[in-house]
């Protein structure tokens, strides 16, 4: 589902219900002064004016917030969500979390902990991280998914600056450069192997579902976690010793960008770890990166686009190609297709089908205008510069927004998507 935020603060949903496409029972509070909207896989909360939180979709995904309703009714100024719940920051660092107590809705015996002093929360499928101003990491959650750090905390009670995570397991990243981990050991939750590799230097760390790649402050890069989702960058360990400027990743595989713009990939070669068929286009220039599940598409310094991975999500522009050859300045995804926007404000699309992959339908409202474009996990959502939107994909995804077309025909300035529902966000 989706949701759209409009220009006058007002929120309009689309999609299938159940992942919060219908918001009929907190419309009125949704009608103005929204400034923000977060999701989990199936709920959505937006945040007003004066830091007050409205939440609707599936109760058991965070779309229930009564249980918390008088911690919400101000000063929220940050939002975070596993799978299934929600975690809001307030103004004086407090955290409030709900949901489903089994993936973070109850902050349990860290609540002490939370009542001040946050500046971030970051999530894996099922926990949260929470960073403190004083670099101190509390976590909570399924304890499978990086909810229990007890094992590490004497090396999380200061010095943290960030933290990544796959679905099961959380990477911090300290002040001296060194790295933390903590979480299911077969997601990237043991860093053991690499442990001398990690004790300085790293200064971004990114995520798959169950492997971490760590770009050092030399330019090289440190892989762990599961040799089927990246973990393993044995075959190009030699092109990752210098000069990787960036790293991105797919669910199993990663691409890093070195400084002259050349690209290297690993992991799962059905999810973009085998660039080989497109290699004679990545030997340099390459400055943007995007992934669906399976497939990467990068975008060249000229504004071509180059794509691999597999064919069936994205990995084969077919017969987009020769619309890609110049003037791309954005690429977004869903899990199976690619939407990229040209400097012209025209949409081109590649990938399944079902996902979003074919724009044929909304061709001519797509051929201009076009700003920016928002995702579900099977359609997206384009927001032009009149302020109108434009749908395309899966129907049951938010790829349908008729019932509520006559409010998203103009002031949207935002939208966000669930699993399968949008919610926009009016002027």
């Amino acid at each position: 589902a989706f949701a759209a935020l409009k220009m006058d603060g007002s929120v309009v949903t689309w999609g299938a219900a159940q992942w919060g496409g219908d918001c009929g029972l907190v419309r009125g509070s949704l009608a103005e002064n929204v400034v923000q909207v977060a999701s989990t896989d199936a709920a959505f909360a937006a945040v007003k004016v004066h830091g007050s939180v409205v939440t609707w979709g599936c109760p058991y995904s965070g779309g229930d917030g009564r249980r918390v309703r008088p911690s919400l009714t101000r000063d929220v100024v940050q939002m975070a969500g596993t799978s299934r719940a929600f975690a809001a920051i307030k103004a004086d660092g407090c955290v409030v979390a709900w949901g489903s107590c089994l993936e973070g809705g109850d902050c349990g015996a860290a609540c002490a902990h939370l009542t001040g002093g946050v500046t971030k929360v970051r999530a894996t499928h099922g926990a949260f991280a929470a960073i403190k101003v004083d670099g101190r990491v509390v976590t909570w959650g399924d304890c499978q998914s990086g909810g229990s750090c007890n094992a590490k905390c004497t090396r999380l009670a200061e010095g943290v600056f960030e933290v990544a995570s796959t679905s099961r397991a959380f990477a911090a990243i300290k002040a001296n450069g060194s790295v933390v981990t903590w979480g299911h050991p077969g997601y990237g939750g043991d860093c053991g192997p690499v442990a001398a590799a990690l004790a300085q230097g790293v200064v971004q760390a990114v995520g798959t579902e169950g492997a971490f790649a760590a770009l050092k402050m030399d330019g090289s890069v440190v892989t762990w976690g599961a040799a089927q989702w990246g973990g393993d960058c044995g075959l190009v360990r030699g092109s990752l010793a210098e000069n990787v400027v960036q790293v991105a990743s797919t669910d199993a595989a990663f691409a890093a960008v070195k400084v002259h713009g050349s690209v290297v990939t690993w992991g799962c070669p059905y999810s973009g770890g085998d660039g080989r068929r497109v290699r004679p286009s990545l030997t340099r220039d390459v400055v943007q990166m995007a992934g669906t599940s399976r497939a990467f598409a990068a975008i060249k310094a000229d504004g071509c686009v180059v794509a691999w991975g597999s064919c069936l999500e994205g990995g084969d522009c077919g017969a987009a190609c020769a619309h890609l050859t110049g003037g791309v300045t954005k690429v977004r995804a869903t899990h199976g297709a690619f939407a990229a926007i040209k400097v012209d404000g025209r949409v081109v699309t590649w990938g399944d089908c079902q996902s979003g992959g074919s724009c044929n339908a909304k061709c001519t409202r797509l051929a201009e205008g076009v700003f920016e474009v928002a995702s579900t996990s099977r359609a997206f959502a384009a927001i032009k510069a009149n302020g109108s939107v434009v749908t395309w994909g899966h129907p049951g995804y938010g790829g349908d927004c008729g019932p509520v077309a006559a409010a998203l025909a103009q002031g949207v300035v935002q939208a966000v998507g669930t699993e399968g529902a949008f919610a926009a966000l009016k002027m």
